[in-house]
């Protein structure tokens, strides 16, 4: 597969310098995600074939006009796909303890200089219970790979997380965990919790070499164990899965082709493709010298440029951006494809309810630290809707039966009103005055967008309901 995408890379260089080739694929890219294409494997053939994606991220980002045009057609199929939702959720580290060599990040085993955590269940309780004042309804569990913290203490974190309820109406509705590879028979039994929703894992770096040099020990350093981690997550019946690549490690065009290369081989082979791709960028961490001078470092320009071509060509995923960003890039981000956020993030196990400085204890550092509620208010000013939509996986609506309704522009039917529900929710249990009337106002403009008359009053029941104090209402 190298290769082949090295080849597309080079063989695309002249292509990209063709605005007709450019706008031929972008037209393509927005029939094929809007069901415009009504040959007969038009649903399957959404999104961008690899020569098409390497094509777009050879476009020079100093051309404005291609630039402006591709992150338009970005957008265009967002919306047409998610609307213009914005998913919230908060990342939860248990422990930092890890017997792994990744050479970028600040848990790797040899670092000596960070202090080594494992919270108990009262220190869960804790953060779960400051991370629901904030408003969260969705967490990604997180930890180091180490004997002290091992998968059996990943379903205890679960069921101990689902346990917390905060006045006035907290509660943890989705629980995504990001955690070392597992075998089959372990995804089944973490399937069988019914807990926990999406199962999230990154390849990192798609560049073997690469991958060689970035874990040279451990149980990460096996690449071909980690790459099918997905197929056994899938085969043992955990459907929703995410991927990622970490952005500055390798070529950025490469890598962007590893991971469509990835999703196409879990739709071939699954039906399934990725839930969500995650988009991390390479950030400091605590003794971590990679960090300070990445191999192969991404512009602000060329992160834009990958972001647009990643929602052109896998359409139907939700693209995840982290407080690894800043609020610029972040803003700027929300208007060309991304649909999932953290906010109000921690990288440190305690890192929510001690609020002190743990920089000798992250994962690595942020560049967005504003608080969950400014996050809230400045989506709500931007026209987005903050969604802490949990319905799908609850209703039975993953994996394949996910995938047909995200292909086919349908999902929003559902999380459209679902997410104006939980917003609501949000104004009138979490949010000051202001925000309150701004997202109020917000929700009375888009019910008039559902176009369906008896969906729209049957929103309007529910919406009723969630004002009178009922919680938890969806499609």
């Amino acid at each position: 597969m190298e290769s082949i995408i090295h080849r597309h890379l080079e063989d695309t260089r002249k292509a990209a310098e063709d605005p007709i080739r450019i706008r031929d694929i972008l037209t393509k890219a927005r029939e094929r995600a809007l069901l415009k294409d009504l040959s007969p494997e038009a649903e399957y053939l959404q999104g961008l074939d690899l020569e098409e994606a390497a094509t777009l991220l050879n476009i020079d980002v100093s051309n404005s006009t291609l630039m402006d045009e591709l992150f338009d057609t970005a957008l265009a199929i967002k919306k047409a796909i998610y609307g213009n939702r914005i998913v919230l959720f908060a990342p939860l580290y248990i422990s930092n303890w890890c017997q792994c060599s990744c050479q970028y990040c600040g848990f790797r085993g040899t670092n000596k200089d960070i202090r080594r955590t494992i919270l108990s269940d009262e220190e869960v309780i804790k953060e779960v219970e400051e991370l629901q004042r904030q408003g969260h309804k969705r967490l990604l569990v997180l930890a180091g790979e180490h004997p002290k913290y091992t998968f059996e203490d990943v379903l205890h974190s679960i069921d101990v997380i689902s346990s917390v309820k905060t006045e006035p109406n907290g509660e943890i509705r989705r629980i995504n965990v990001e955690i070392f590879t597992l075998t089959t028979e372990q995804f089944k039994d973490l399937k069988a919790t019914k807990q926990v929703g999406t199962y999230a894992l990154f390849q990192e770096t798609y560049h073997r070499e690469t991958y060689k040099k970035m874990h040279p020990w451990g149980p990460k350093s096996d690449y071909d164990w980690r790459y099918r981690t997905m197929d056994r997550a899938i085969e043992g019946g955990l459907d929703d899965v995410g991927i990622g690549a970490l952005f500055g490690l390798y070529d950025y065009r490469f890598e962007v082709l590893g991971l469509l290369s990835h999703a196409q081989h879990l739709d071939n082979t699954y039906g399934i493709g990725p839930h969500t791709i995650s988009v991390p960028r390479l950030q400091p961490a605590h003794n971590t010298p990679l960090t300070q001078a990445p191999p192969a470092s991404v512009s602000d320009a060329d992160f834009k440029k990958l972001v647009a071509v990643i929602r052109c060509a896998v359409p139907y995923t939700g693209i995840i951006l982290t407080t690894r960003e800043s609020p610029q890039i972040r803003r700027d981000l929300y208007h060309i494809g991304v649909s999932q956020i953290s906010a109000g993030s921690a990288t440190s196990p305690g890192g929510y309810h001690n609020k002190k400085d743990c920089t000798d204890e992250e994962q690595f550092s942020l560049s967005d630290t504003r608080p969950t509620h400014v996050v809230i208010k400045e989506l709500i000013e931007l026209g987005f809707i903050p969604s802490w939509c949990t319905a799908c996986y609850r209703l039975g609506r993953t994996g394949e039966a996910f995938m047909k309704m995200a292909k086919q522009g349908k999902i929003q039917d559902c999380c459209h009103p679902n997410a104006l529900l939980t917003l609501c929710e949000y104004l009138h249990d979490y949010a000051d005055e202001e925000t309150h009337q701004m997202g109020m106002q917000l929700i009375q403009e888009e019910k008039a967008s559902i176009t369906s008359l008896k969906r729209r009053e049957d929103f309007e029941v529910l919406l009723q309901r969630t004002n009178e104090g009922d919680r938890d209402l969806h499609f």
